[in-house]
């Protein structure tokens, strides 16, 4: 399994941020009712942790209203040990 940051937005106005944050809540997943949000310093974004197989599986997460504003984000640790992976990712 991968790791994956979610990000989900939605318009800067006080009706798309009440509707978002209802949308995650009646989901009823625990990652969406634990997202994280921006709101309140007018980044009108949430954002999430997932462990999940794909990309895709993870933007299947995201109620099917938002998904078209949604980013994900495969996060990787580096260390001593996988660091040779990073040098292909920028032409080394």
């Amino acid at each position: 399994m991968s790791r994956y940051l979610i990000e989900v937005e939605h318009k800067a106005d006080k009706w798309a941020c009440d509707q978002a944050i209802e949308a995650f809540f009646n989901t009823g997943s625990h990652f969406l009712t634990n997202a994280d949000w921006g709101c309140i310093d007018g980044e009108h974004k949430a954002w999430f942790f997932l462990d999940i197989g794909s990309k895709e599986e993870a933007k299947r997460i995201v109620p099917p209203a938002f998904r078209p504003f949604t980013r994900v984000i495969e996060l990787t640790k580096f260390n001593s040990k996988n660091m040779d992976g990073l040098k292909p990712l920028h032409g080394a």
